[in-house]
């Protein structure tokens, strides 16, 4: 316990004084709530919802949080389950996996908000559909591309033994390949999980149900409730990071033999 705390001090250290410094430096300089609300505010509109949340009269902003996280989840889960299951069927033929690079490179290239008025238009603007395809987008060619990679740099000595034994090629496949390629996996879930969240968010940008966080920010925004917008993005940044942490615990307990330190 004593080493964890240890580990974790010095990003506790400078979280309190980034927050300690941004309160006093805008109350110093008088700098206006629309330019930059103060950590106190932005915790006082947080411990409204709360309240109003834990007393059963409801909060607009944790059912907004809901909301995007069902979008991320349903999305990370769509776009990162096709990304394995592709790298599982191009790792067997190379010129497959290579003539979809250069789509993947595309698809990256991309940014969200090119694909977010298309996805509303065929799925709807209220459809969370319409968010998780976004998401799914954004996350399955890095999943991809990364199973690929781990599905493909295997040592070379490994495949021969295997094959000495007469190993067919879906035994090599599950017991050489695949653990092999775990890690690699997992550390593209990890890249995924936080853009799965960042893809909803943007995508709520350009419409969809008022319960959302991306509309929940530009709404407050524009009626000026600055502090709301960035309890907004305090909700989406946790949510986020609980995503994250939840992807390194599954790491560590489905796949000990790939974790780096």
């Amino acid at each position: 316990m004593r080493v964890k705390i240890q580990e974790y001090l010095p990003t506790i250290l400078v979280a309190a004084t980034v927050l300690l410094a941004w309160e006093v430096l805008v109350t110093a300089f008088n700098v206006q709530q629309f330019i930059l609300p103060r950590p106190t505010r932005i915790w006082g509109e947080l411990y409204g919802e709360f309240s109003s949340w834990v007393s059963g009269q409801g909060s607009i902003l944790f059912e907004s949080g809901g909301a995007t996280f069902y979008e991320a989840i349903g999305g990370f889960i769509l776009g990162c389950g096709s990304g394995i299951l592709v790298a599982l069927i191009t790792a067997r033929w190379t010129v497959v996996s290579q003539a979809l690079m250069p789509f993947a490179i595309a698809a990256n290239s991309v940014p969200i908000i090119a694909f977010a008025p298309i996805m509303n238009n065929w799925f709807g603007l209220t459809n969370p559909a319409s968010k998780m395809a976004i998401v799914a987008i954004i996350v399955f060619f890095p999943t991809m591309i990364n199973t690929v990679r781990g599905l493909t740099l295997i040592d070379p000595r490994q495949l021969e033994l295997m094959r000495s034994y007469a190993a067919s090629p879906f035994k090599i496949l599950w017991s050489v390949r695949i653990p092999n390629a775990v890690p690699y996996i997992f550390s593209a879930l990890r890249v995924a999980s936080p853009l799965s969240m960042i893809g909803a968010v943007v995508a709520e940008f350009f419409g969809g149900p008022r319960a959302t966080l991306g509309v929940f920010i530009t709404q407050s925004a524009s009626g000026f409730d600055f502090a709301r917008a960035w309890a907004a993005i305090v909700v989406a940044s946790a949510i986020g990071i609980t995503f994250y942490a939840t992807i390194i615990i599954a790491e560590r307990v489905l796949a000990p033999w790939g974790r780096r330190g």
